[in-house]
């Protein structure tokens, strides 16, 4: 049985979906009492006691019975699979835990976390803090700028970096991820350590996917709210979603890393996701602009490590015939978003034991079970916001985005 996540009046925007549910959830007793009261007609006591009117036609299902059982019995499968949440329509209609994971528990996100900070940057643009994502990297990080310049390493490409370029992951820098990692969080300042780093590309012409790209981003954030990144996140984004930031890493500087190690429920990345096929929308309230979520989800580039493509700090692929939008991170770890159902899915796994080809098996599980069982069909119209607009490559237009 499915159980509701958010209240059905929380979404904060009128259509198919808010209207169906006020229709098919409510009782029509002001209606009645309405008429009663126009014509003088007496509605009976045990009618009111012992009758329920709704009105319009039922929902379409929420997914498709005997595909939902073929999928708990292949996530059975999935070792080391911890959990597997699924929401349809603000309904959760999945909630499993696997080897020992408990719902109060927390989970090492790994590099969802990047995706966390999606939000956040759009947030700050809304509310002034940040120009637009053609903001250059010199007008908001001029300290290390200085000391490129006075290092002989200031090649003068870098002074084209934008926030544009940290959010698409096409800086051009060299990574400091996978076998440089170990050595960029070991430097004395990891801002400094990925800024120096050479150009292996001119900016935005290749995909290099880089912690220490979003670890700017998170410097950033912390400069222009005054806060801290973990405070600024509480209070704007996560704060309202009823969500608790606990600590994580920090640099040498006291910067909370942007881009890994943040530990979060699963629950907690269900609602985060749930903003987001929500076209940005919480408790009637606009918590994130949806002109960012369409940015964020515009295509700018391809990986050359898994082939997926890139946009703002999110993956995309199409899973199930759908268009997908996923938050990934290391060992087993996704939040994806399925706008044309409505859908939400959460997949964490641990990070102990063998986890060879597991993130390659959860791809091809939401892609033969997980969206297939939900893609029924007698769809609602339009059931996101976001679901039926083509979201054009980068470069035409982005919403933020400068006249520089």
């Amino acid at each position: 049985m499915a159980r509701q996540l958010i209240p059905w009046n929380s979404f904060g925007r009128s259509g198919y979906r808010t209207v169906m549910r006020a229709l098919t959830r409510h009782r029509c007793w002001l209606l009645i009492s309405l008429v009663a009261s126009l014509t003088g007609a007496v509605v009976p006591a045990e009618a009111q006691e012992t009758t329920e009117y709704f009105v319009g036609p039922p929902l379409p299902p929420l997914y498709h019975p005997a595909r939902l059982e073929r999928m708990l019995i292949e996530a059975e499968k999935l070792s080391p699979l911890t959990s597997l949440l699924v929401a349809r329509r603000g309904e959760l209609v999945v909630e499993r835990y696997y080897r020992g994971m408990r719902p109060e528990l927390t989970v090492n996100v790994k590099s969802v976390s990047k995706t966390l900070l999606s939000p956040l940057v759009g947030i700050a643009i809304r509310d002034g803090l940040l120009e637009g994502v053609d903001q250059p990297l010199a007008e908001l990080l001029p300290d290390y700028y200085d000391r490129l310049a006075g290092s002989g390493r200031l090649d003068p490409r870098k002074e084209e970096l934008t926030l544009h370029h940290l959010l698409s992951m096409s800086t051009g820098l060299e990574t400091t991820s996978f076998r440089n990692y170990g050595s960029w969080v070991a430097s004395r300042d990891w801002a400094w350590d990925q800024l120096r780093r050479p150009l292996v590309c001119d900016p935005g012409e290749c995909h290099a996917y880089s912690t220490g790209s979003t670890h700017l981003l998170s410097v950033i954030l912390s400069r222009r709210s005054a806060k801290s990144l973990r405070a600024y996140a509480q209070t704007t984004f996560f704060g309202p979603l009823g969500i608790r930031l606990s600590e994580w890493d920090r640099d040498p500087q006291g910067h909370y890393l942007g881009g890994n190690n943040m530990a979060l429920r699963p629950l907690d990345l269900l609602r985060f996701g749930q903003v987001f096929v929500d076209a940005g929308w919480h408790d009637g309230r606009e918590l994130v602009p949806t002109s960012w979520i369409e940015a964020s989800w515009r295509p700018n580039g391809v990986s050359p490590w898994n082939g997926h493509r890139y946009g703002y700090l999110w993956w995309r692929e199409k899973w199930g015939g759908q268009q997908a939008y996923f938050a990934w991170g290391y060992g087993g770890q996704f939040v994806v978003v399925v706008p044309g159902l409505d859908l939400v899915a959460v997949l964490t796994s641990s990070l102990a034991g063998p986890r060879r080809g597991h993130s390659r098996r959860l791809r091809r599980f939401l892609d033969r079970y997980v969206i297939p069982t939900f893609a029924v069909q007698g769809m609602p119209v339009a059931p996101s916001r976001l679901a039926d607009r083509p979201l054009e490559p980068a470069g035409h237009s982005l919403p933020g985005r400068t006249t520089r």
